[in-house]
């Protein structure tokens, strides 16, 4: 967009009570409302696209920017699982299961993005459609993670009690791991190794992951919006875009 466009929006939201902005050439018009529902149905499009390819198999373990590895207070784990018989299968098994749970989660998750998408001042419209290609996912993400983060952990808690490994759930897994660990780490020998126990929850750290993972993706989404054509698949994101 050009320099002088955002001069001249810029001039009318402070200087004229106008809800109409034009741009320099005055051949089109972009009213509050319009930017406001561009800006929300981008969104919704671009959750339901991430949301659609992260729910498919191996949408997140398929994908190593957002493949969700086992939680930190499992490194000790890790770098002793030379003590527990098959432990290395084990593990590929649990970081398999735990991204199975948040592809099967994120079946459900466009509805709740489209609740939690709040009403844009005509300020933080234009803000964001001026804004670098993510302007508009980092305004949800700011505005509405913790809302959403309360709604998606239900359905990722109950994903980690699904058997979407062989026939037997992550949380499962997970539990068979540390309790062999923690078995370990009890013992006089494991004491004088300086093995610290491990009691984390698994719900928790995922649904964090899972929902940066489907950031990352809804804003690949929002940035195709913004730069190319094709991905403007309505009319009013073309309007609101395509100038």
């Amino acid at each position: 967009m050009k320099k002088s466009r955002i001069i001249l929006l810029l001039s009318i939201i402070l200087f004229s009570s106008c809800d109409e902005l034009f741009n320099e050439d005055n051949d089109f018009f972009l009213t509050e409302e319009t930017i406001v529902e561009g800006l929300k149905e981008a969104l919704v499009i671009g959750a339901d696209s991430a949301s659609n390819q992260l729910s498919l198999t191996d949408g997140y373990y398929g994908n190593e920017l957002i493949k969700i590895l086992l939680p930190p207070e499992a490194d000790i784990i890790v770098e002793n699982i030379e003590y527990i018989p098959g432990g290395d299968e084990l593990i590929e098994k649990i970081i398999l299961g735990i991204n199975r749970s948040a592809e099967d989660a994120a079946k459900e998750v466009t509805p709740i993005f489209v609740s939690a998408i709040t009403n844009m001042s005509i300020i933080d419209g234009i803000t964001i459609l001026n804004g670098e290609n993510d302007a508009a996912t980092s305004y949800l993400k700011s505005n509405t993670y913790s809302e959403l983060y309360d709604l998606y952990q239900p359905k990722l808690e109950s994903s980690l009690d699904k058997k979407l490994v062989g026939s037997v759930s992550t949380n499962s897994l997970w539990y068979t791991l540390v309790d062999q660990y923690n078995s370990i780490a009890n013992t006089l020998v494991g004491k004088l190794a300086g093995l610290q126990p491990v009691e984390t929850q698994l719900d928790s750290y995922i649904t964090n992951k899972a929902l940066d993972g489907l950031f990352l993706k809804i804003a690949e989404e929002e940035s195709a919006i913004r730069t190319d054509p094709v991905a403007r698949v309505t009319d009013l994101l073309e309007e609101v875009f395509g100038n």
